[in-house]
């Protein structure tokens, strides 16, 4: 079997974090960015952000998740309380990131980060989730939508350089996190 896991990320983490990020950027965002900005990620500063979020996160109910293969950090993602006006940061939360890096994908790690994000949210008192994905991102939708998430009718437009030039449109998607009982 192998040794393949999810857990708190750690300051010491930040540079995989951030190597996960601009891998998954790069080719997530391949056909939307310029090749020059992909090729120009900025990792070193990827990686101050993820040990700042690791080491002095925002507040108690946002958390770094890191998905492991050994002991290597393969994915990440990042729960906060949602912050929609629509919605309640009381008891809604945001999957504000899930990331896998592209040549480990299809093997796991985004359904184990998927699983403890949901437990981790739960933990929180969170009853419900959200989370934003691009409109053509239909390999991410489908795997959400296949985890029980659904499209809420949400839809926002991200102008990624303030200018008009590059717009990433997204909806947003959301699942109930309570528990059944019987």
């Amino acid at each position: 079997m192998a040794d393949v896991s999810v857990r708190a990320a750690r300051g010491s983490d930040a540079v995989a974090l951030a190597r996960v990020q601009a891998s998954a950027w790069r080719l997530d965002y391949r056909g939307t960015l310029p090749d020059d900005d992909l090729a120009a990620l900025p990792e070193s500063e990827f990686a101050q952000r993820w040990q700042q979020a690791t080491d002095d996160p925002p507040s108690a109910r946002y958390h770094v998740l890191a998905a492991c293969a050994g002991p290597d950090v393969v994915g990440l993602a990042t729960l906060t309380p949602a912050d929609d006006p629509d919605r309640d940061p009381a008891i809604d939360a945001e999957v504000a990131a899930l990331v896998v890096d592209p040549e480990r994908r299809h093997q796991g790690h985004g359904s184990r980060l998927l699983a403890a994000a949901a437990d981790h949210l739960r933990g929180d008192g969170f009853t419900a989730a959200v989370a934003w994905v691009d409109a053509d991102a239909d390999a991410v939708r489908s795997f959400l939508e296949s985890a029980g998430w659904a499209p809420d009718g949400a839809h926002r437009s991200l102008d990624l350089r303030g200018d008009g030039t590059v717009v990433v449109k997204q909806l947003r998607l959301h699942t109930d996190l309570r528990e059944d009982t019987p």
